[in-house]
């Protein structure tokens, strides 16, 4: 657990907002994502209000089963959540609707962002990407369909991700789609799956492994989240991002309001500064994620590696996060049958 200290801006901000608590906590999820949380939200806010910021590193199923067990006396004000969990916190009434009205950068959403506040699912304030991650050295033109992954010529270079790891199941349940597949039969998918490692495709389990395996020579394309891309050039490597035309995974990084709080005004300000236009170029420079808010501006190399403007959110699509955890048990079963033939 961290805190977030920071020198009061003065009495006139505390009578500017007397309604506004000295605290908020919320959860980040650590590393570089906090650090650019820092810098790109909780500064800017303790600057505006006056306002400390508690900060829980907890990634979003621990912060779900903390936001559970506290739900008669919760601690956090907001809490960020990446695998869906909103949809189940709002119906058990843990998270709070939001008055659109309430934030000033609401209107500026693109509409998927904040289509269920007012039922208590938080906005997304940041997307991650899922598309096709490639070697520009050595492929010459990118490729810009996932149906591209399987044909056989591509396969001795191809690097898939193993489903326990969220987005190596959004790539499979994109690559299912393409094959015929959808969240009700995954078979399409496996066979598919199957047939790129008879061609010479092989598994990883963790992003690191990725690096490894473009860092080693031989692999061109691995189906990943556009944030990665920026991390392997870091590292040195040629790696680009390319949206797939069949459609994009998307992964919504969301931002909720806990009910049962007594200070949700600034609650609420803390989440309107995540939505505003500067927090999420902020984020888009430091980690390449989407931006939801339609107002943002990002430099061509920035937008070059996530899914930028009307256009590029046009084909993003969120495969049901409760349908997912349904069945993810059961789908790795039948994952971990079909990659060990």
């Amino acid at each position: 657990m961290k805190l977030v200290t920071a020198m009061l801006a003065g009495a006139s901000v505390l009578t500017a907002v007397p309604a506004f608590a000295a605290e908020i906590t919320i959860n980040s999820f650590g590393g570089a994502y906090e650090e650019a949380h820092r810098k790109c939200v909780i500064d800017p806010f303790t600057a505006e209000t006056g306002a400390d910021v508690k900060i829980v590193t907890a990634y979003s199923a621990d912060a779900f089963a903390q936001l559970r067990a506290q739900k008669d006396a919760p601690q956090y004000d907001v809490i960020h959540f990446s695998g869906g969990q909103e949809i189940v916190g709002a119906k058990e009434g843990l998270l709070a609707p939001i008055d659109a009205a309430k934030l000033s950068n609401a209107a500026d959403l693109y509409p998927f962002a904040g289509a269920k506040m007012a039922e208590g699912e938080g906005p997304a304030y940041q997307i991650a990407a899922i598309g096709l991650l490639y070697n520009s050295d050595e492929l010459s033109e990118a490729p810009s369909n996932w149906a591209d992954l399987m044909e056989p010529a591509l396969a001795e270079g191809l690097v898939l991700t193993d489903i326990s790891n969220t987005y190596g199941l959004f790539g499979f349940l994109m690559l299912n789609q393409v094959a015929g597949g959808d969240l009700d039969n995954i078979q399409p998918g496996l066979d598919a799956v199957k047939a790129m490692l008879e061609n010479g495709a092989f598994v990883v389990s963790k992003s690191p492994e990725i690096q490894q395996a473009f860092a080693q020579g031989g692999t061109v394309v691995a189906p990943y989240a556009s944030d990665y891309a920026y991390t392997l050039r870091k590292a040195g490597l040629p790696i680009k991002f390319q949206q797939g035309a069949e459609g994009t995974p998307a992964s919504y990084i969301t931002a909720n309001l806990v009910a049962g709080r007594d200070n949700q005004d600034l609650a609420l300000k803390f989440i309107d500064i995540e939505l505003s236009p500067e927090a999420q170029a902020c984020f888009a420079e430091a980690l390449r994620y989407t931006p939801t808010n339609s107002k943002t501006e990002l430099p061509d190399e920035v937008a070059a590696d996530v899914a930028y403007g009307e256009e590029g959110v046009a084909s993003l699509l969120r495969f049901d996060p409760e349908v997912i955890e349904a069945n993810r048990a059961d789908w790795v079963i039948e994952w971990n049958k079909a990659i060990a033939q």
